[in-house]
């Protein structure tokens, strides 16, 4: 028999505030195989006791050094063969951006890339933050593993993935060099699974909070499922749930099949 995985990604942009607006409700009715969170902004400790801990599910953190910020955590239902934290570059890791998890089938790369908006300085980390993480993933692709890689991407690719690509083009998120990246990174052999399926415009994942933007639909697609070539027939379907509230980012689904 066939087995069925379905795995959720969303920076829900603070856990606490994000439990305050029904979190627990929302996970516990969706039941996804597997969650990935980013921009958690929390220690494990400081997560809410119902969530820290959820009947069926293993849970994971990687925390930042710095209090309040950053952050990624991992709740499956399957325990991973083998799970790390990090790329193995401290000045990456003390941030806690990376969850990386061995089912066998296929390695999880849970990630919550860097913004680059804050200054040069902070954009030349994110440019090799990127090269290191596309290091890394080459390395596991070589080693004849399959990847499924999630997170905020904090850049949107073509001008199809962004409300207002020319007000935009000198901003951090949609940059030359940003975007001249991900081309890099798909000629690797990986994909976007979601352009896979859908060649829509107005397709968008993130929203300013300021002046009504996600009322209009005035968005970035920042937030991505990538999977190597070679793993595409067993994607099912990758999708954005735009009607979950709750962030300023909607979660992202990838359902996957597996041959038993």
């Amino acid at each position: 028999m066939d087995k069925r995985i379905r795995i959720i990604c969303w920076n829900v942009n603070g856990i606490r505030a994000v439990h305050k607006k029904g979190f627990r409700d929302w996970f516990i009715g969706e039941q996804p195989d597997i969650l990935c969170l980013q921009e958690t902004k929390a220690l494990r400790k400081q997560f809410p006791p119902d969530i820290r801990n959820v009947d069926g599910y293993y849970t994971y953190f990687s925390e930042a050094e710095r209090k309040g910020y950053s952050g990624v955590a991992l709740y499956t239902k399957e325990k991973p063969e083998k799970l790390e934290n990090g790329l193995g570059v401290w000045e990456f890791d003390r941030e806690g951006r990376t969850i990386i998890a061995d089912y066998g089938d296929f390695v999880l790369m849970n990630i919550y890339f860097p913004n680059g908006k804050m200054s040069p300085e902070r954009l030349q980390f994110k440019m090799d933050f990127y090269d290191t993480f596309l290091e890394y993933a080459d390395k596991l692709k070589d080693e004849g593993k399959n990847l499924v890689i999630c997170g905020d991407v904090n850049t949107a690719h073509k001008e199809i993935d962004i409300a207002r690509p020319k007000e935009n083009s000198k901003i951090s998120g949609f940059l030359p060099e940003e975007r001249a990246w991900i081309d890099e990174f798909l000629s690797h052999g990986y994909l976007d699974t979601f352009r896979e399926f859908n060649k829509d415009p107005e397709q968008y994942s993130w929203w300013s909070y300021r002046t009504r933007a996600r009322e209009r639909n005035v968005g970035w697609r920042l937030d991505y499922f990538f999977v190597n070539k070679e793993f595409m027939k067993h994607v099912k379907s990758s999708t954005i749930l735009s009607q979950v509230m709750g962030s300023d980012h909607a979660p992202i689904c990838l359902d996957l099949v597996l041959e038993d």
